[in-house]
C-alpha cells in the first residue's frame, strides 16, 4: 500500500520539481537517478499530531510530499553537484569562509563591516530591535552614510534593509521608527522594504491583534552584506542576538558572486514588499500588485517570477563561470591561474543558497533537504540542531525511516526564548518538551535509541536560537546545512513558519566547517534530553556551573 502511494505521488513530485526549472532537457539524468527508489517504504503506522498551546492560530497543515532519494553524481565529481540544477553553485576557497562563535563577535563584525563599506550595505532580518545596541547599529549606518557624502570623492553607497511588516510594526516604538531618521536624512541612498504576507488580508487582518498576526506568515531571511562580504545567519537585529542568544553565523569574505546574488535576491523580495516612506507610510513599487489589497493569486505569481528570475539567472551565470574551472576536465593549477592574472585561491568549498518561499510556490529548500536526508543511509552520521523542535512530518519520517545515525541538539526549556514569559507564551517551552517526548517515545518504540540521540543546550543566562544540520557522509569530509526549517508552527512567536520567506545555505567543503571538539561546536553545553525509556518527558538534571565551562553534562 505504501509503495502504491509513493508511486501515485511520484508524477506529482516530478511536475513540481520541473516547475522550478526553466527547461527540461538537462533533467533527464537527474530524474532517472531519482526515480529508482521511489518505492521506498517510509509510511509510518502512526501519524504524529504535535500538540501546541497555540494550535488555534496554526495555519492549515500543508499536504505532505514524498521526497525522492538523492541523485548521486558520476564518479569523480563532488557529491552535491546535482543541486546546481536547482540553485546557483558558488565555488570559493575555504580561506574565505569563517564560522563565528558568539553573538558579540557577530555584532562587532557587523559594525566593523559597516564602517568600511564603500558601495553597498544590504541587511535582511525579521526585525530591528529598539534598544541601545540596535541604536548603535543605526548610528553606525548613519555615520558611514554621512562620510560617504563628505568624502573628497563621494561614494555611491546604497543601504537596503528588508524586514517583516508585521513584526517590524509591532508597538509604538518599532523597527520602522528606528529607521525613519535614516530615510528622512538620506532618501536617495536608503531603502527600507517591509514584506507583508499575502495571506494576511481582509477581515483576518482586521481581527488578529499585533504579535498574533505574525503567525500567519513572515519574512525570515537573515543576510547581512557589506560590499563583497556576506554574513549568513539566523540572528535577528536585536540586542539579545548581540549578547547572550546563541545562533550560527557564517562569514563569507570577499565573495563577489555570492554578494551579488544575495543583493539581487533581497532586491527582488524588496520589490514585492511595501516601501517605507519618510512620513512612516508605505507604498508599493510602481507596477507591482499590492500584497494584501490586490488579487492574491496575481501577486504571488508576480512575486514568484521576480524571485525565480534572480535564481535562474544566477544559476545560468554560475554554470557558465564554472564550465572552465572545477567542473571542467581541464582544471588550471593555482600557479597557472595566478600566472593568468587570477589571484583568487582555488575553490575547495561549494555553496548552495536554498530558497524557501511557500506563498510563492518556491520550495527548493524542502526538496533538497528531504533528498539529502533520504540519502543519509547506513554509515552516515547526521547532526541536527534547532531551538524549536517541531520537524515537519516528512523530516520525522526520514529520521525514523533511514539507517543513518542522528544526534539532535535541542534547546532546553530554560534556554527557550519564551521561558518564564507571561500568559500563553510562557507555556511554549513546555509545548516543545511535549513534542520532543512524542518523538522520543516513537524512537523508543522502534528500538532506535542508539541510532537517534537527543541532547539539550543549557547555559546560565543564555538562550538558544541556532538551527542547522551537518552530515558526516561517506566520501564527504564536511557538509553543513545552515538552517533546518521547522514545521508549520506559529511563526516567530513560537519558532519557524512554513509560510515564511527564507533562505538557507548549503556549504560543502574539504575543510571541515564544524569541529566536533570545538568549544562552540557539538561538544558544548550538552545534556541528555531523556535519560531512559522510563524517564520520558522528565528533563535531565541541569549541570549549572559545569555547563558554563562547556563540558558535556550527564547526571
Amino acid at each position: 500500500m505504501a509503495v502504491a502511494a509513493a508511486a501515485a505521488a511520484g508524477p506529482v513530485f516530478w511536475r513540481r520539481l520541473l516547475g522550478l526549472l526553466p527547461g527540461r532537457p538537462g533533467l533527464a539524468a537527474l530524474l532517472g537517478r531519482l526515480s529508482d527508489r521511489l518505492g521506498r517504504n517510509r509510511d509510518r503506522q502512526r501519524r504524529r499530531s504535535p500538540w501546541l498551546l497555540l494550535a488555534p492560530l496554526l495555519s492549515p497543515t500543508v499536504p505532505q510530499v514524498t521526497s525522492p532519494p538523492c541523485c548521486l553524481c558520476p564518479e569523480g565529481v563532488h557529491r552535491f553537484q546535482w543541486i546546481r540544477n536547482l540553485v546557483p553553485e558558488f565555488g570559493v576557497s575555504s580561506s574565505h569562509v569563517r564560522v563565528l562563535s558568539s553573538p558579540a563577535e557577530f555584532f562587532e563584525l557587523m559594525k566593523g563591516q559597516i564602517r568600511v563599506a564603500k558601495r553597498r550595505v544590504v541587511m535582511a532580518s525579521l526585525y530591528l530591535g529598539t534598544g541601545p545596541l540596535e541604536q548603535e547599529l543605526v548610528d553606525c549606518l548613519e555615520s558611514t552614510l554621512e562620510k560617504s557624502l563628505q568624502a573628497k570623492f563621494p561614494s555611491n553607497l546604497k543601504v537596503s534593509i528588508l524586514l517583516d511588516f508585521t513584526r517590524g510594526s509591532r508597538g509604538r516604538k518599532n523597527s520602522r521608527t528606528m529607521l525613519l531618521p535614516l530615510l528622512q536624512r538620506f532618501p536617495e541612498q536608503v531603502r527600507v522594504s517591509l514584506f507583508h504576507t499575502p495571506h494576511l488580508r481582509g477581515l483576518l487582518r482586521l481581527l488578529i491583534p499585533e504579535r498574533f498576526n505574525e503567525t500567519i506568515g513572515l519574512q525570515h531571511i537573515k543576510v547581512y552584506l557589506f560590499d563583497n562580504s556576506v554574513i549568513l545567519s539566523g540572528a535577528n537585529l536585536s540586542d539579545s542576538y548581540f549578547t547572550n542568544r546563541q545562533d550560527r553565523y557564517v562569514f563569507l569574505q570577499d565573495c563577489v558572486e555570492i554578494a551579488d546574488f544575495f543583493t539581487e535576491l533581497v532586491d527582488a523580495v524588496g520589490d514585492v514588499s511595501l516601501q517605507l516612506q519618510g512620513d512612516d507610510t508605505v507604498q508599493v513599487v510602481d507596477g507591482m500588485v499590492h500584497p494584501y489589497k490586490g488579487d492574491r493569486a496575481e501577486y504571488c505569481k508576480a512575486a514568484n517570477k521576480r524571485v525565480m528570475d534572480v535564481i535562474n539567472s544566477a544559476r545560468t551565470r554560475q554554470q557558465m563561470l564554472h564550465a572552465q574551472t572545477f567542473h571542467s576536465n581541464s582544471l588550471l593549477t593555482q600557479e597557472d591561474a595566478a600566472a593568468a592574472g587570477d589571484r583568487r585561491p582555488a575553490p575547495d568549498t561549494w555553496i548552495y543558497p536554498l530558497i524557501q518561499m511557500k506563498p510563492f510556490e518556491i520550495q527548493i529548500d524542502e526538496i533538497v533537504t528531504e533528498t539529502l536526508l533520504t540519502e543519509a543511509e547506513r554509515g552516515a552520521k547526521v547532526y541536527l540542531t534547532t531551538g524549536y523542535f517541531n520537524l515537519t512530518q516528512a523530516y520525522m519520517d526520514l529520521v525514523l525511516g533511514t539507517r543513518a545515525e542522528y544526534q539532535i541538539l535541542l534547546a532546553s526549556p530554560e534556554v527557550n526564548g519564551f521561558f518564564g514569559a507571561k500568559g500563553v507564551a510562557g507555556a511554549i517551552p513546555a509545548a516543545y518538551v511535549h513534542i520532543e517526548r512524542q518523538f522520543y517515545s516513537e524512537v523508543c518504540s522502534l528500538g532506535q535509541q542508539e541510532r537517534v540521540q537527543l541532547q539539550e543546550y543549557w547555559r546560565r543566562g543564555w538562550t538558544f536560537h541556532a538551527k542547522g544540520a551537518r552530515a558526516a557522509l561517506p566520501e564527504v569530509r564536511g557538509g553543513v546545512l545552515c538552517h533546518l526549517r521547522a514545521a508549520e508552527s506559529p511563526g516567530e512567536a513560537v519558532g519557524e513558519d512554513g509560510d515564511s520567506t527564507d533562505q538557507e545555505l548549503l556549504l560543502r567543503t574539504h575543510r571541515n566547517g564544524l569541529d566536533e571538539d570545538d568549544r562552540h561546536g557539538w561538544g558544548q553545553l550538552l545534556q541528555p534530553r531523556f535519560c531512559d525509556d522510563s524517564g520520558l518527558g522528565v528533563p535531565a538534571s541541569p549541570c549549572r556551573d559545569s555547563m558554563a565551562e562547556g563540558r558535556v553534562c550527564c547526571q
